[in-house]
């Protein structure tokens, strides 16, 4: 098995266990290849399964997947049998070693952690699901358990700035909420269009919410998964693409 090489560190946090996966590592042919982890992007369901269980031991703990919407839908796990294909975009749990998992191939995902509370939730933030407020809503169900002033998050790989051309609705959904919002948009050379800074964003919601600081992706080129074919997905860049993995779980 390949190990994977990020160009980047995960946080340390006690109590608490990070991972993300790259692309490397697993049975996937092309253009899955090779450490795909989505079950609906056209993959042999039987390379899926076998990638998953190597994900499972790579990093020591049980994933949990839901189906990703782009919405702001948030479960708590782990879920009843009657949900256990859950179409949601955030989850959290009290449970030890029970990772909660995002899909990624461009959308940025979010790791959160509350130390005093043994709580950790992770959330998918694609432009309409950071929009709609998947953020607010996973701190939402956090604040439950204890403040969110205090919540340590990390913020993984997704396409960059350099790499993310929206059109004017787009934009205008953000800067007609917050005006602080037009810093993550910068002109192209094509009227109409602009390059958007998903991780900025995402850090101002965040900062709205009383949480200043947040670890991981900066939106240097070294988080973009547009840019870096050989390590992540990303359905931007090939159009048919698999799926790396973003998680959290108690110790």
């Amino acid at each position: 098995m390949r190990v994977p090489i990020l160009r980047f560190e995960l946080p340390h946090w006690p109590g608490a266990k990070l991972f993300c996966s790259t692309r490397l590592g697993g049975c996937s042919s092309a253009p899955y290849d090779s450490l795909n982890l989505g079950d609906h992007v056209g993959d042999d369901p039987l390379h899926v399964s076998l990638n998953r269980l190597r994900l499972e031991s790579m990093w020591g703990t049980q994933t949990v997947f839901m189906q990703q919407v782009h919405g702001t839908q948030v479960v708590r796990l782990p879920l009843p049998p009657e949900q256990a294909m859950a179409s949601a975009d955030a989850c959290f749990t009290l449970e030890k070693n029970l990772a909660c998992t995002i899909m990624v191939a461009d959308c940025l995902p979010l790791l959160f952690y509350l130390p005093t509370a043994g709580v950790v939730a992770a959330a998918h933030a694609g432009w309409r699901g950071l929009a709609a407020g998947v953020i607010e809503h996973t701190l939402d169900c956090l604040a439950h358990h204890g403040s969110t002033e205090d919540c340590k998050v990390w913020l993984g790989p997704c396409i960059g700035p350099l790499a993310f051309e929206v059109g004017e609705d787009v934009r205008r959904v953000f800067c007609d909420r917050d005006d602080q919002a037009k810093t993550a948009f910068s002109e192209t050379s094509q009227p109409g269009k602009y390059l958007a800074d998903l991780a900025w964003l995402a850090r101002l919601r965040l900062r709205q919410r009383g949480i200043m600081r947040a670890e991981g992706n900066d939106s240097r080129p070294s988080w973009c998964t547009f840019s870096q074919p050989e390590l992540f997905y990303s359905h931007r860049r090939d159009g048919v693409s698999g799926r790396f993995a973003v998680g959290i779980a108690l110790v």
